[in-house]
């Protein structure tokens, strides 16, 4: 499981690098997020201290720091 989240979140911090700011939908659509892996490798992220998240209206964005 470790495994799939760590390639999980590769693959966010790949097309957070490669795309800049995105939405949390633009993203999961990015990276073909299914299920609750997307969310546990962003919660990896954010514990590593390695994206932003910012609340916009109805939803939120996310970048790298």
């Amino acid at each position: 499981m470790e495994e799939d989240i760590g390639q999980m979140a590769g693959a966010i911090w790949y097309a957070l690098n490669t795309h800049g700011e995105l939405s949390l939908a633009q993203l999961k659509k990015q990276v073909e997020g299914k299920g609750p892996i997307f969310e546990w490798a962003i919660g990896w992220l954010a514990r590593e201290d390695r994206i932003v998240i910012t609340s916009k209206k109805r939803s939120f964005s996310i970048r790298l720091k």
